[in-house]
Protein backbone atom coordinates (compact mmCIF):
# COMPACT_ATOMS: atom_id res chain seq x y z
CA UNK A 1 0.00 0.00 0.00
CA UNK A 2 1.09 3.44 -0.48
CA UNK A 3 -0.09 7.20 -0.39
CA UNK A 4 1.33 10.16 -2.04
CA UNK A 5 0.90 13.62 -1.59
CA UNK A 6 2.56 16.30 -3.70
CA UNK A 7 2.58 19.94 -2.51
CA UNK A 8 4.02 22.72 -4.57
CA UNK A 9 2.62 26.47 -5.28
CA UNK A 10 -0.52 26.05 -7.14
CA UNK A 11 0.20 28.27 -10.00
CA UNK A 12 2.61 25.44 -11.04
CA UNK A 13 1.31 22.28 -9.70
CA UNK A 14 -2.51 22.51 -10.95
CA UNK A 15 -1.97 22.79 -14.79
CA UNK A 16 0.15 19.20 -14.05
CA UNK A 17 -1.60 17.52 -11.90
CA UNK A 18 -2.43 14.96 -14.28
CA UNK A 19 0.86 14.34 -15.84
CA UNK A 20 2.72 14.79 -12.90
CA UNK A 21 0.38 12.10 -11.04
CA UNK A 22 1.18 9.30 -14.34
CA UNK A 23 4.56 10.01 -14.30
CA UNK A 24 4.95 9.54 -10.16
CA UNK A 25 2.23 6.31 -10.95
CA UNK A 26 4.77 4.90 -13.79
CA UNK A 27 7.98 5.27 -11.04
CA UNK A 28 5.81 3.86 -8.68
CA UNK A 29 4.55 0.70 -10.61
CA UNK A 30 8.49 0.00 -12.06
CA UNK A 31 10.51 0.42 -9.00
CA UNK A 32 8.03 -0.87 -6.11
CA UNK A 33 6.19 -3.59 -8.85
CA UNK A 34 3.11 -2.06 -7.68
CA UNK A 35 -0.21 -3.02 -9.68
CA UNK A 36 -1.01 -0.61 -12.63
CA UNK A 37 -4.74 0.13 -11.00
CA UNK A 38 -3.61 1.30 -7.19
CA UNK A 39 -2.87 5.15 -7.36
CA UNK A 40 -3.32 6.91 -4.62
CA UNK A 41 -2.43 10.55 -5.19
CA UNK A 42 -3.91 13.79 -3.04
CA UNK A 43 -2.25 17.12 -4.15
CA UNK A 44 -1.63 20.20 -1.95
CA UNK A 45 -1.45 23.31 -4.01
CA UNK A 46 -0.56 25.89 -1.78
CA UNK A 47 -0.38 29.86 -2.38
CA UNK A 48 3.01 31.84 -2.27
CA UNK A 49 2.57 32.98 0.75
CA UNK A 50 1.93 29.25 2.33
CA UNK A 51 4.96 27.89 0.33
CA UNK A 52 8.44 28.81 1.98
CA UNK A 53 11.28 26.94 0.30
CA UNK A 54 14.92 26.91 0.34
CA UNK A 55 17.00 29.03 -1.44
CA UNK A 56 18.39 27.61 -5.14
CA UNK A 57 14.85 26.35 -6.12
CA UNK A 58 12.38 27.90 -8.85
CA UNK A 59 8.92 28.07 -8.31
CA UNK A 60 8.53 24.36 -9.59
CA UNK A 61 9.77 23.30 -6.43
CA UNK A 62 7.69 20.59 -5.69
CA UNK A 63 7.93 18.29 -2.57
CA UNK A 64 6.69 14.31 -2.66
CA UNK A 65 5.75 12.18 0.36
CA UNK A 66 5.29 8.82 -0.26
CA UNK A 67 3.54 6.53 2.79
CA UNK A 68 3.97 3.17 2.32
CA UNK A 69 4.03 -0.51 4.27
CA UNK A 70 7.55 -1.44 5.31
CA UNK A 71 9.69 -4.21 3.57
CA UNK A 72 10.65 -2.79 0.57
CA UNK A 73 14.64 -3.17 -0.01
CA UNK A 74 17.16 -0.38 0.44
CA UNK A 75 17.96 -0.43 -3.23
CA UNK A 76 14.62 -0.45 -4.07
CA UNK A 77 13.88 2.65 -2.54
CA UNK A 78 16.99 4.35 -4.08
CA UNK A 79 15.70 2.78 -7.34
CA UNK A 80 12.20 4.99 -6.80
CA UNK A 81 13.55 7.72 -5.92
CA UNK A 82 16.54 8.34 -9.02
CA UNK A 83 13.44 7.38 -11.43
CA UNK A 84 11.21 9.87 -9.75
CA UNK A 85 14.34 12.23 -10.34
CA UNK A 86 14.82 11.22 -14.35
CA UNK A 87 11.18 10.96 -14.88
CA UNK A 88 9.98 14.11 -13.33
CA UNK A 89 13.01 16.09 -15.38
CA UNK A 90 13.02 14.33 -18.70
CA UNK A 91 8.99 14.87 -18.90
CA UNK A 92 7.72 17.92 -16.59
CA UNK A 93 10.92 19.64 -16.41
CA UNK A 94 11.05 19.49 -13.14
CA UNK A 95 15.27 19.56 -12.47
CA UNK A 96 16.22 17.55 -9.02
CA UNK A 97 17.37 20.49 -7.46
CA UNK A 98 13.81 21.23 -7.84
CA UNK A 99 12.15 17.88 -6.15
CA UNK A 100 12.42 16.43 -2.54
CA UNK A 101 11.51 13.45 -2.04
CA UNK A 102 10.70 11.69 1.87
CA UNK A 103 9.34 7.75 2.08
CA UNK A 104 7.45 7.13 5.47
CA UNK A 105 7.58 3.59 6.34
CA UNK A 106 5.22 1.90 8.62
CA UNK A 107 3.95 -1.45 9.43
CA UNK A 108 1.00 -3.13 7.81
CA UNK A 109 -0.70 -3.39 11.33
CA UNK A 110 -0.90 0.71 12.08
CA UNK A 111 -2.95 0.67 8.84
CA UNK A 112 -6.55 0.64 8.77
CA UNK A 113 -7.84 -0.48 4.84
CA UNK A 114 -11.42 -1.01 3.87
CA UNK A 115 -12.47 -2.35 7.20
CA UNK A 116 -9.11 -4.09 7.96
CA UNK A 117 -5.91 -4.04 9.57
CA UNK A 118 -3.17 -3.75 7.06
CA UNK A 119 -1.70 -7.12 8.06
CA UNK A 120 -4.72 -8.90 7.82
CA UNK A 121 -5.21 -7.48 4.30
CA UNK A 122 -4.98 -10.02 1.14
CA UNK A 123 -2.58 -8.05 -1.50
CA UNK A 124 -2.46 -8.63 -5.03
CA UNK A 125 1.30 -7.66 -4.60
CA UNK A 126 4.66 -8.20 -3.54
CA UNK A 127 5.66 -5.83 -0.58
CA UNK A 128 9.39 -7.08 0.04
CA UNK A 129 10.85 -6.21 -3.38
Amino acid sequence: MSQIKIYGLAKHLNPIKAKLSDSIHACIVEALQYPADKRAHRFFPLDESDFYYPPGRTEKYTIIEISMFEGRAVETKRRLIRLLFERLAGELEILPQDVEITIFETPKYNWGIRGQMGDELALNYKVEV
